[in-house]
């Protein structure tokens, strides 16, 4: 029988825990695993917290406090959160454990001692004032493609783009404010390069017909550019040391590092029985990230395993998409994000119900978005309306009139018996869904069956029989009690807290998923528990709280961004000389002009994109929104709604009778309860005021834009 090695990503441990981070691998990791566990599989599910890197000593410096009082301030902070809202960890381990070191470093020593790992010589920025090597993120300058003067080393936020130091223009170091110098270091690294045409080309490619199009699509873009060696060691003081003589301030690089978190956890877990799930090939490994971290779980960390010799591979790694709240992309630099700590005090006692919107949103193969009002409707409308809806009449109804007692289920009529029918297919279909990673789909099925229960007590009224036959109603209120049983079993590994309740209220225990549905969950004159109820509605005040503290934190970040960016234009002023000057303004101002260009589409990726004039012929302001404004658009074959975010740059009545472009064949999406059907293209002019994208001559509704 195989045995299962479910891994959810390490998280940083420099600030807490978000709902990108839930959606992306911690939700779904632990979706998978309840159900592994609910199906009597052989399964450990390991996590823990990253707690060596760059990330850590910037939080250090900034908080004014150590590094190891960082960590242990945020493993607590996001170890107690991830409990209260019910993911299962068997173990949430740290990497800054003894246990952990001592692996590491063992693993890299393996590695050393076999000759696997080049060692190479490069000149790094350094930092003489400090007397340290600069990492990526210690070092800021003016980026040279938008000119933000407060890029990273690695990134500029502000437009996106990956940089190395040596692009910055004016690069400084945060540690002294000095501009650093270039300076000879030695590193190990591992050669990516040569194990690629060895092994990783034939394996990986194997995997293209099981793994999701999204992640072997990274890869195989990865793999056709040419792997390069990587650094596996750098130049830092928090870390796990390298542990060969004579090289002190040295450390392991984090990445190599981090993913070896997952085997000293699981040896934390196991210290006599850890090999049995690392080195049997039996086992099947299960990385749950999100889509930043695909290239170190399916090309590095198994270039890593398999150099060692003795380790699985991974069997699957099911990484998601990225979450994005209102409209915009989380940020934890902005604080444009709703955190989980946060969210279970002013939420409390309704982790399901974020775990329930979280699913249904789910980025499984694009990026999605959350937004509060959706939160809102989908307990009100779906949690509320349709699944407690169901389970409180049921039990309700059994206690008005068989005292709490399971009644006898007397002689099946056809609906009857296509309730239990469909009972039994639908619990196949949510089995069928979670072996195949598609979370959505499974939630979707459970929903369904609250969805055959309260048609089926719909349609069969039992409170009007009950005058008349109580026979009749004791059975129906029979096969509504197997109903509920059944949705207590299939909701348990999407909504555990919801599961639990209703087993309380049926007074039963966990249903084994081994066995095949059979409709005979609920035995006649068993007793009930006490009926309650299992979600209620959530107002509008409590929502517009929320969206209340979200603009509140975007204002304010808008502020500090100002004022850092009026500094950065003064230290600039004093410290560049005049050519320098030139240059950035010359860089300001073709960057103003043009933005890089997106990744590369075919001619089949357009041919796709329906383009055609339409007219405005109504529009009005979204309400609570500040940024929408619901257009309707007579685009010649129809008259349809488009919700669009340009109510900062233009008045409703300004834009009725303006012709526009429009996307014609996007696919619906709901905006704050809207419907919105396409797309109106949008540009800025010279001055970065919108304008619509329209034909330079009045043009016929509908007219196609080749």
């Amino acid at each position: 029988m195989s045995k299962y090695l479910v891994t959810a990503a390490l998280p940083y441990a420099n600030g807490p825990l978000h709902i990108g981070h839930i959606a992306g691998c911690y939700l779904p990791s632990d979706i998978y695993v309840r159900y592994l566990r609910l199906m009597n599989r052989d399964v450990k599910f390991i996590c823990g917290s990253d707690e060596h890197g760059v990330p850590i000593t910037i939080r250090a410096k900034k908080d004014g406090i150590s590094p190891q009082q960082v960590v242990d301030k945020y493993n607590a902070m996001m170890r107690d959160a991830f409990k209260e809202f019910g993911i299962s960890f068997d173990i949430y381990h740290r990497t800054s454990d003894s246990v952990h070191h001592e692996t590491a470093s063992g693993f890299f020593k393996k590695l050393y001692d076999d000759g696997l790992f080049t060692e190479e010589e490069s000149e790094q920025y350094f930092d003489e004032e400090a007397n340290m090597f600069l990492a990526d993120r210690y070092i800021t300058g003016t980026c040279p493609k938008c000119a933000n003067p407060g890029a990273y080393g690695d990134q500029c936020e502000k437009c996106g783009t990956s940089l190395s130091p040596n692009e910055l223009i004016n690069p400084h170091s945060q540690l002294s404010g000095k501009a650093p110098i270039l300076k000879k270091t030695k590193h190990w690294y591992l050669p990516l390069d040569k194990m690629q045409n060895e092994w990783l080309n034939e394996w990986l490619m194997s995997k293209e017909d099981n793994w999701k199009k999204s992640v072997f699509g990274q890869c195989k873009s990865w793999l056709d550019q040419g792997l390069r060696p990587r650094a596996v060691t750098r130049d830092l003081d928090w870390g796990v040391p390298v542990p060969i003589s004579g090289n002190e301030g040295k450390v392991l690089y984090v990445w190599f590092d981090a993913p070896i978190g997952y085997i000293s956890a699981t040896k934390a877990l196991l210290p006599n029985d850890w090999e049995n799930y690392w080195k049997n090939k039996d086992t099947k490994l299960i990385h749950f990230i999100g889509k930043d971290n695909i290239v170190f779980h399916c090309i590095i960390f198994p270039a890593m395993l398999k150099a060692h010799g003795d380790y699985i591979l991974p069997e699957n790694v099911p990484a998601n998409e990225f979450l994005n709240l209102e409209g915009d992309k989380i940020s934890t630099s902005r604080n444009w994000a709703v955190w989980l700590h946060e969210y279970l005090i002013d939420f409390k006692d309704k982790q399901d119900v974020l775990r329930y919107v979280l699913c249904a949103t789910a980025p499984e193969t694009k990026d999605n978005d959350f937004t509060w009002k959706d939160f809102q409707d989908r307990n009100n409308n779906e949690l509320v309306a349709v699944l407690g809806n169901f389970v409180n009449r049921t039990l309700v109804l059994t206690g008005k009139y068989f005292e709490n007692k399971v009644p006898a289920r007397g002689t099946l009529n056809e609906m009857d018996q296509a309730c239990l029918a469909s009972t039994a297919t639908i619990s196949n279909h949510v089995k069928e869904s979670l072996e195949k990673y598609r979370f959505r789909e499974a939630l979707a099925n459970m929903m369904d069956l609250a969805r055959v229960g309260n048609k089926y007590l719909a349609d069969t009224e039992p409170w009007k029989l009950y005058k008349t036959d109580v026979a009749r109603v004791e059975t129906i209120l029979n096969i509504s009690l197997e109903i509920t049983a059944a949705l207590a079993s299939l909701c348990e590994p999407f909504l555990p807290f919801t599961a639990e309740k209703i087993r309380s209220m049926l007074n039963i225990s966990h249903y084994d998923w081994t066995n095949a549905f059979t409709g005979n969950l609920m035995q006649s004159g068993h007793s009930l528990g006490t009926a309650s109820l299992l979600f209620d509605k959530i107002e509008d005040e409590a929502v517009q709280q929320q969206i209340d503290k979200l603009m509140a934190s975007k204002k304010a970040n808008e502020e500090a961004c100002f004022d850092s960016a009026q500094q950065a234009k003064i230290d600039s002023a004093q410290q560049a000389k005049i050519d320098s000057a030139e240059q950035e303004s010359a860089i300001a101002e073709e960057a103003s002009a043009q933005k890089p260009l997106k990744e590369t589409s075919t001619y089949d990726d357009f041919a796709k994109i329906d383009l055609r004039v339409g007219t405005i012929i109504a529009a009005e302001k979204v309400e609570k929104t500040d940024k929408l404004l619901k257009l309707t658009i007579d685009t010649g074959i129809d008259q349809r709604t488009v919700v669009s975010g340009i109510a900062m740059h233009f008045k409703p009545e300004e834009i009725v009778g303006q012709q526009v472009t429009l996307l014609a064949n996007l696919a619906p999406r709901k905006l704050r309860g809207i419907e919105s059907n396409g797309m109106i293209l949008m540009a800025e002019d010279e001055h970065g005021k919108l304008i619509f994208v329209q034909p330079s001559v009045k043009t016929t509704n509908g007219s196609t834009i080749a």
